[in-house]
């Protein structure tokens, strides 16, 4: 009898450690999280933050924002950020976005003339964003000063993640 309940007690815990191992593989590593901050008392700005590994493993900050809510249309802002010390972004080289389907986008540098860090790139995505589909993965083609740009993958789900933000939260 208790080597019997010995057996079923190690089959169990075997399979349950299986289940949460290959069952955890299908899972995305990056999911993004809107977040609120407060600009002013009473006035909450929403934006979309996620951290992705670029093509050598390192971790990036992703985030879009609306900018200057005083105007009719608020701009949006793309602002990446690297590890310090690991990569410098080529200021002022456009960030280049490649949709699904091999369409290809420039966003502007907004850190052209001043920028914060090196290892910090900020993008006009204004007049972009509008021309994203809000199902397919991109492909951001970010300026370093090397001669090859870094290549950061965003997942689908952000992408849906972002044109959310834009038209539904104000």
């Amino acid at each position: 009898m208790k080597q019997k309940y010995w057996q079923y007690f190690w089959c169990c815990t075997l399979s349950i450690v299986l289940a949460f191992t290959f069952g955890g593989l299908g899972v995305k590593s990056a999911q993004a999280l809107l977040r609120q901050h407060h600009d002013s008392p009473g006035i909450l700005r929403y934006h979309s933050q996620v951290s992705i590994k670029d093509e050598f493993g390192y971790t990036w900050q992703v985030l879009l924002f609306k900018q200057n809510y005083n105007s009719v249309v608020p701009d949006l802002r793309l602002r990446l950020v690297g590890f310090p010390g690991v990569v410098e972004i080529a200021h002022p080289q456009p960030l280049e976005i490649e949709t699904a389907n091999g369409k290809l986008l420039l966003a502007s540098d907004a850190y052209a003339l001043n920028t914060p860090a090196p290892n910090v790139g900020e993008y006009e995505l204004t007049n972009i964003l509008p021309k994203l589909p809000t199902t397919d993965a991109l492909k951001l083609y970010l300026p370093i000063s090397a001669k090859k740009p870094l290549v950061l993958n965003i997942p689908n789900t952000i992408v849906t993640e972002w044109q959310w933000l834009v038209t539904e939260i104000d």
